[in-house]
């Protein structure tokens, strides 16, 4: 059984990704403070961490680097991180720091499953949400 670790402040977050979750087989591990995550990930020893960006005690970004700061350490095995950040500027802080992969708000559950799997077989998960065109379409291109 997969082990998954919601860290978030908000009983919302935390309910919307366990739902978003669904029907896969899982068990969930909540966590209401950043500063726990730490311990719990240490005793627990979730595949993944899914992370809120927006913990009042210490945000997601913070917890993940705390995160790859203790596997470097080698007070705790390797740990797959998922971020869920509010808007698609915050994917720079979760590029930076260490995450295995990220998702823009609002949460999809079709996203959340994907980019879950695309972790757990340990590739990074790009969420291309929100994300800017690559080039500019000049009018001769656009078919009416």
């Amino acid at each position: 059984m997969i082990k998954i670790l919601i860290v978030s402040d908000s009983e919302e977050f935390r309910r919307s990704v366990s739902s978003a979750l669904g029907p896969m087989s899982l068990q969930i591990i909540e966590v209401d403070d950043g500063r726990k995550s730490r311990e719990v990930v240490r005793h627990e020893e979730p595949d993944v961490v899914i992370l809120d960006m927006q913990i009042g005690s210490m945000g997601g970004i913070a917890v993940c680097m705390d995160i790859r700061l203790e596997e470097s350490g080698g007070r705790i095995g390797p740990t797959k991180v998922l971020v869920v950040v509010d808007r698609r500027a915050d994917v720079f802080l979760a590029k930076r720091s260490g995450a295995d992969g990220y998702i823009v708000r609002p949460i999809n559950p079709m996203r959340l499953r994907q980019a879950l799997k695309t972790v757990l077989n340990g590739n990074p998960y790009h969420d291309e949400t929100g994300r800017p065109y690559d080039r500019a379409v000049s009018n001769d291109e656009i078919a009416l």
